[in-house]
């Protein structure tokens, strides 16, 4: 099946269809994949340990206990990031932010080697956050470089472009957090990262994926041109635990 849409070519194959349960809930499938090391688990929820990010996984039918776990590995008024998840909030959580998006997936990308791409590290990480708080592509703490690993460009050792390997459910690597400085668009700097890291995920022997903002058409086109296809419509949303949380005991999250 497929139909145009915000200038890309939205195609459901298959394949698409066969793997929609691992990438439906893609921060579950990565806790209880490749990163369980990175993750925490009380009862039925999942995130990510506090500092490297606050991605995070509901059941699909939350019970009073589940928001119950997911106050105490928030803690007090601290937010979750929830990808493909829109649950009914209960008492006392709030909703901090909510956008509609689209998965994208990339079972043949274009995929290139590009000698001057640059493997950055804890050593850039200052400067990945300065980047990424100017163009907003999506979240990233310093720490993230614990679990996810980024690459970029530098122009007379300025850091331009930077673009992320993330999210690892089985058999899957997240393209993440593409940006270029304002001054530097125009230039093929985000294509040339993506095609790099496709070469990457390839030679792992796993498919890339990707999040979008659902109006970002620019953006889809550019993806749509480097093989990627419409797999689902989504939600990004951020979510509040409790300021109060005396009727959410806190506990230890075990390491899922």
């Amino acid at each position: 099946m497929s139909c145009a849409r915000g200038g890309y070519r939205k195609t459901i194959t298959m394949t698409t269809e066969a793997i929609s349960h691992l990438l439906d809930v893609p921060v579950r499938a990565s806790l209880t994949g490749d990163h369980a090391r990175f993750g925490v688990r009380r009862g039925r929820v999942l995130r990510y340990k506090p500092g490297l990010a606050t991605f995070a996984a509901l059941p699909d039918d939350p019970e009073p206990q589940d928001w119950h776990d997911a106050a105490a590995l928030a803690g007090p008024g601290q937010v979750l990031y929830l990808v493909g998840q829109d649950p009914e909030l209960p008492p006392g959580w709030t909703g901090v932010s909510h956008s509609r998006g689209v998965q994208l997936v990339a079972d043949r990308p274009v995929a290139r080697y590009d000698e001057e791409v640059r493997v950055l590290g804890f050593q850039d990480a200052l400067e990945i956050l300065a980047l990424v708080e100017e163009t907003k592509p999506g979240p990233f703490l310093p720490r993230s470089l614990q679990y996810a690993r980024y690459f970029g460009f530098r122009v007379h050792g300025e850091l331009v472009a930077v673009a992320g390997l993330r999210m690892r459910p089985e058999g899957f690597a997240e393209v993440s957090t593409v940006c270029t400085l304002p001054e530097y668009r125009g230039r093929g700097l985000a294509r040339r990262l993506v095609m790099h890291l496709c070469r990457l995920v390839a030679q792992q022997g796993a498919t890339p994926f990707l999040h979008a903002k659902a109006d970002q058409e620019a953006v889809l086109r550019l993806y749509g041109s480097l093989g990627f296809e419409h797999r689902a419509d989504l939600v990004f949303r951020q979510i509040a635990a409790p300021r109060e949380l005396s009727a959410y005991p806190l506990g230890g999250g075990e390491a899922s």
